[in-house]
C-alpha cells in the first residue's frame, strides 16, 4: 500500500502536496511512516516533560499549539507547525484557523479557571475542538489528545487520558466509536465522547 492510498477510517488523507514536506524519502509505506512518526512524537512529549512551568495562559496560546505539533511532527514533516492552506473533508475554512483557534483559546481558559464543566467533559471538548478546527495538514487528531492530556497534567493535576485500551483485533471498532463521539460532538452533545472515555477507564 502506499502512503496517499492506505489511509485509516476517519484520518485525513495525505495529499500529493502534503508528501513533498515528507523529510525521510525513504518512507514508502504507512506502516513506515507510522513507525518513524511515533518516534518524534516521543520526542515531542519529552520536550514537553522537561518545560519546567507551563501556566494556563502559556498552554492556551497560538504560539504554544503550534511549538507542540512542530515537536511532536517536525522530525517528520516540513510543514509540521504551519497552519494548512487547504480545505479538507474535515475541519474550518483556512482563512478562519487563526481567528477560530484563538476564540477556541480564550474559551477554553474560561472553561478551566471557571470549572464550567466536569474534568471528562472538560477534555472531550478540548480535544474535539482541535481537531473540529484541525489547524495542521495531518497530526490534528494525535496533537490533540496530547494538548488535552497537557492540560490534565499542567493545570487539572490529573492523569493524562487512556486513549485506547483494546485489543488489536478490535481497534477497528474502538476508532469507530471514537469517531462516532466526535461527529456528535460537531452538532453540541458531547455525551458519546464522555461515554467514550469512561469505557476507556477514565472515571
Amino acid at each position: 500500500m502506499s502512503l496517499i492510498s492506505d489511509d485509516p477510517d476517519g484520518a485525513t488523507p495525505l495529499s500529493p502536496d502534503d508528501l513533498l514536506g515528507l523529510k525521510l524519502p525513504h518512507i514508502q509505506t504507512r506502516a513506515q511512516l507510522n513507525e518513524v512518526e511515533a518516534a518524534n512524537i516521543l520526542q515531542g512529549q519529552l520536550w514537553v516533560s522537561g518545560l519546567k512551568i507551563l501556566t494556563i495562559d502559556h498552554i492556551f496560546s497560538r504560539a504554544f499549539v503550534i511549538a507542540l505539533h512542530q515537536n511532536l511532527l517536525g522530525e517528520v514533516w516540513s510543514w509540521a507547525g504551519r497552519f494548512r492552506t487547504r480545505e479538507l473533508n474535515i475541519g474550518v475554512d483556512p482563512l478562519n484557523i487563526s481567528v477560530d483557534l484563538h476564540n477556541f483559546l480564550e474559551d477554553a481558559k474560561c472553561w478551566v479557571e471557571f470549572s464550567h464543566y466536569s474534568e471528562l467533559e472538560l477534555s472531550a471538548r478540548i480535544q474535539h475542538k482541535l481537531v473540529q478546527i484541525h489547524p495542521f495538514p495531518n497530526g490534528n487528531g494525535r496533537h490533540s489528545r496530547i494538548f488535552t492530556d497537557i492540560v490534565r497534567i499542567f493545570l487539572l493535576n490529573k492523569k493524562p487520558l487512556k486513549w485506547s485500551n483494546v485489543k488489536l483485533e478490535d481497534i477497528s471498532k474502538e476508532r469507530a466509536a471514537y469517531i462516532s463521539g466526535l461527529r456528535q460532538a460537531d452538532g453540541g452533545d458531547y455525551s458519546a465522547m464522555i461515554q467514550y472515555l469512561e469505557k476507556l477507564g477514565n472515571e
